[in-house]
């Protein structure tokens, strides 16, 4: 019996050591826990345990529900140890609201209630206890450093950015947004062979730099007759002077051009002066302000485990970081995009930049990057095919320049695809004739089965201004001096013009190409500011050039014989033509581009009466056409009337 007491003894004892035990392990974990907090400090929160699916209607970025009071927030983060929501809901507490981690470990997630619909709230996600990133499905950002250069005028009201409350760009959310009514809802598209595009630049356009002020524009563009605006990037950018090219939020268009109703409403009235929308897409590549690269990032470059990002460019003409477009992750952001301006902004057509980029193979030089890419046509039939079963008359234009076999399958899968001239057409219009030769511009050349899917252009952002080197470079002989006279290089212009308008198929002009702009791409740097010449359409051979501009456009869309697949032509050499058949009607347009006269001779096809659009007509007693032209002159010739 003393035994047993004994032993019962001994157990009390072992029992109260072990409970004291118990007590300091708690107390240290305690301690411990108080010593992670979370907080600015950078210390690492613990795991959350929170172990929750998608609760139903949640998507990437801020779903309202509940009449716009309580929000869901989702970020795609998969691998991630921790992520909190911080914002002016919470005092940007970093360990106060807690996102819940799904099962399968890609997303986080947390409601927020008892918002106020009415309420713009700033937010950033919190991510492992040492980044804070804004939502990289946000539609709108505040930037510390560039937001103060926008004007009250342009973005009225602007949120001012929560100084001292955190750092970096913030997200921000509002379920009762500006709503903007939109007045033309049955817009037709101009066909694809019609289409006359204005590449805009909006930073370049106007002083002002806003879509009111662009707006204010569209009498000079309707004049002009385009039929179609491609504004440069829009969405959000890193900086406020760029041509857009180095994007970081895709679902926010930039504040610099003013507000999302701004914008809206722009497009709108583009709409309503018969005039398509289509937005310059930058999905080859992101900058390091975008979240998405700064949730999987070494300091130098995207890790290895980035779900969008390739760790090293992929080929030779990379900027920023290169998008991997084989990766669900990233065909799925992509088309969220793609679908979000299609609906949200009732845009008409993408221009891709750089759309041989989208590649997972290997390239160190052009010629390796321009071969036919199986696994690049795949992702582009993919995103083409999406985007039409949204929207079957959308524009879907590539910035390709690949061997030519994969530019007729993507072509023939319904893509237009740039076309660059601009160095033959430049040597054609300056008078050096050796490579002056622009038979590129025709689609058969490319083995196009339709003129609707090449885009050809003589100049872009992305090539050097015609006019400039006219002036600067351009040949004489006697009297006909072209480098030096602004009036020569602009007949020079509207010669080279009346080919391109007669070519079949899309065209593009550059901002005051009409007007022949000669200060050169380098001026402030390539993409820097460039002078806004208003002043140049009072010129009398500014606006004369302008007019011809004109002119050529409305041929071009009123008669359906510059869309004829029937074309015979001759662009070599000084004395250049192109002769069109549709029906009963015969075409030709004839010029000479050498410094000297020079005498044509052209088999019309028919003789008896030739009118002329951009003179006197003629009568030819046989079925050639043999006249000496003078230096830069040119002629529309047609059978019979042309509207």
């Amino acid at each position: 019996m003393k035994k047993n007491i004994n032993h019962l003894g001994s157990c009390l004892h072992e029992t109260k050591k072990r409970k004291r035990i118990i007590y300091l392990l708690l107390l240290l974990t305690a301690f411990n826990t108080a010593c992670k907090k979370t907080s600015d400090t950078g210390l690492e929160p613990a795991p959350i345990d929170q172990k929750a699916d998608l609760p139903a209607g949640a998507k990437d970025g801020v779903v309202f529900t509940n009449n716009g009071t309580s929000a869901i927030v989702t970020l795609y983060a998969p691998g991630k140890k921790s992520v909190s929501l911080i914002g002016e809901f919470n005092d940007w507490s970093t360990s106060a609201t807690p996102m819940k981690n799904t099962t399968d470990g890609n997303y986080w997630w947390i409601q927020l209630d008892h918002l106020n619909p009415s309420t713009e709230y700033a937010y950033q996600f919190y991510v492992d206890g040492n980044l804070k990133v804004a939502d990289p499905y946000c539609e709108k950002i505040l930037d510390p450093d560039n937001d103060k250069y926008i004007s009250a005028a342009t973005y009225p009201n602007l949120k001012a950015y929560p100084t001292g409350k955190t750092t970096g760009i913030v997200s921000v959310m509002q379920a009762n947004q500006p709503v903007y009514t939109w007045k033309n809802t049955s817009f037709n598209r101009p066909a694809k062979d019609n289409l006359v595009i204005y590449e805009l630049l909006v930073r370049d356009f106007t002083t002002d730099h806003n879509y009111a002020s662009t707006l204010a524009k569209l009498d000079y563009l309707t004049g002009l007759g385009i039929n179609a605006i491609e504004l440069m990037p829009i969405n959000e950018f890193e900086g406020n002077l760029s041509w857009g090219y180095n994007p970081s939020f895709y679902f926010a268009p930039d504040k610099y051009y003013g507000t999302k109703t701004a914008l809206q409403n722009f497009i709108d009235e583009c709409h309503g002066r018969g005039i398509a929308v289509i937005m310059d897409m930058v999905l080859n590549h992101s900058f390091g302000q975008s979240p998405m690269v700064q949730l999987y990032f070494d300091g130098s470059k995207p890790t290895a485990n980035s779900p969008w990002f390739n760790v090293d460019a992929k080929h030779p003409f990379n900027v920023g970081y290169d998008f991997n477009h084989e990766s669900l992750a990233t065909r799925n952001f992509s088309k969220d995009v793609m679908k979000f301006w299609m609906q949200q902004y009732k845009i008409d057509g993408f221009r891709f930049d750089l759309s041989k980029g989208f590649t997972q193979k290997q390239s160190t030089d052009d010629a390796q990057f321009r071969l036919y890419d199986a696994g690049r046509i795949a992702i582009w039939k993919d995103y083409n095919g999406y985007i039409k079963s949204l929207d079957p008359n959308f524009y879907v234009i590539l910035e390709h320049f690949a061997e030519e076999s994969e530019e007729k399958v993507l072509a023939d899968d319904g893509m237009m695809l740039w076309n660059n001239m601009n160095y033959n057409m430049n040597e054609a219009t300056m008078g050096w004739l050796d490579n002056s030769n622009f038979q590129w511009g025709f689609y058969a050349n490319h083995g196009f089965a339709k003129s609707e899917n090449l885009v050809g252009y003589g100049e872009s952002h992305d090539e050097e201004r015609l006019n400039f080197k006219n002036i600067t470079f351009g040949n004489a002989s006697g009297n006909d001096v072209i480098k030096g006279s602004l009036a020569t290089s602009l007949k020079r212009e509207e010669l080279v013009a009346a080919f391109l308008f007669s070519i079949p198929g899309p065209k593009m002009v550059w901002q005051f190409g009409e007007l022949g702009y000669d200060i050169s791409i380098d001026f402030n740097g390539r993409t820097g500011e460039k002078p806004i010449k208003w002043d140049y359409y009072s010129d009398p051979n500014r606006k004369a050039l302008y007019d011809a501009y004109a002119k050529f456009i409305r041929l071009k869309k009123n008669n359906s014989i510059f869309n004829s697949s029937n074309s015979t032509y001759n662009l070599t050499g000084g004395i250049k033509y192109i002769k069109l058949t549709d029906g009963n009607n015969t075409v030709v347009v004839v010029g000479n581009f050498d410094v000297v006269s020079q005498t044509a001779n052209i088999d019309f096809g028919t003789a008896g009466s030739w009118l002329d659009a951009v003179g006197a007509g003629i009568n030819l007693s046989t079925d050639n056409y043999t006249q000496t032209l003078a230096p830069g002159e040119y002629h529309i010739f047609s059978r019979t009337a042309l509207k």
